[in-house]
């Protein structure tokens, strides 16, 4: 593994980067890929847990578990399969108040972990965590994910990737302009 907190936000937030965080490109997730697979493995394993005993470290671990695989994996099951590890990580950091050292920036990437969650307490947690925070873009599609967990009980887009049937509602949505699709 080669890399520290600080090469993972240095590389996270850089102005080469900030144009794929939500409009990526299989060229960006291939490059992202061959960069970090070896350090989400290791995140995966637990063994950069020595990360999240500092606000910046826990931000690079909460990236790594939560935005990284969604690039890395683009529409497998294994997309997903670090977000409850994000989720605690950014839970500890939340409760010793480490989201109040971070910039804007940071602090919704922190919080996004909650916003990626199918658990209905998650998806309230992100809707006030972006509302108290007054990250309002983000706050409107933390309400958007919230209002899809509401409805469907789960993330339609993610049902192909996790070998989930989808159900006439769910595919008739999914087929509709206002469809979010991850």
């Amino acid at each position: 593994m080669s890399a520290d907190p600080e090469q993972v936000l240095d590389f996270w937030f850089s102005a080469d980067t900030r144009p794929f965080w939500f409009r990526s490109t299989p060229e960006f997730d291939a490059r992202l890929r061959e960069r970090f697979l070896d350090v989400w493995q290791a995140a995966a394993r637990g063994e950069l847990e020595a990360w999240n005993t500092t606000p910046e470290g826990a931000l690079a671990l909460v990236i790594i578990l939560d935005q990284f695989p969604l690039n890395m994996f683009r529409g497998q099951a294994e997309s997903f399969s670090t977000e409850a590890l994000s989720r605690e990580v950014a839970h500890k950091a939340i409760d010793r108040g480490w989201d109040r050292d971070l910039d804007d920036a940071g602090r919704a990437f922190l919080y996004l972990p909650f916003m990626h969650s199918e658990a209905r307490d998650d998806q309230e947690r992100s809707v006030q965590l972006f509302r108290d925070a007054d990250l309002v873009d983000n706050l409107r599609w933390a309400e958007h994910h919230r209002e899809i967990i509401q409805r469907f009980g789960r993330f339609p887009h993610r049902n192909a990737a996790l070998g989930r049937e989808s159900s006439g509602e769910e595919l008739e949505w999914l087929a509709s302009k206002g469809a979010f699709r991850g």
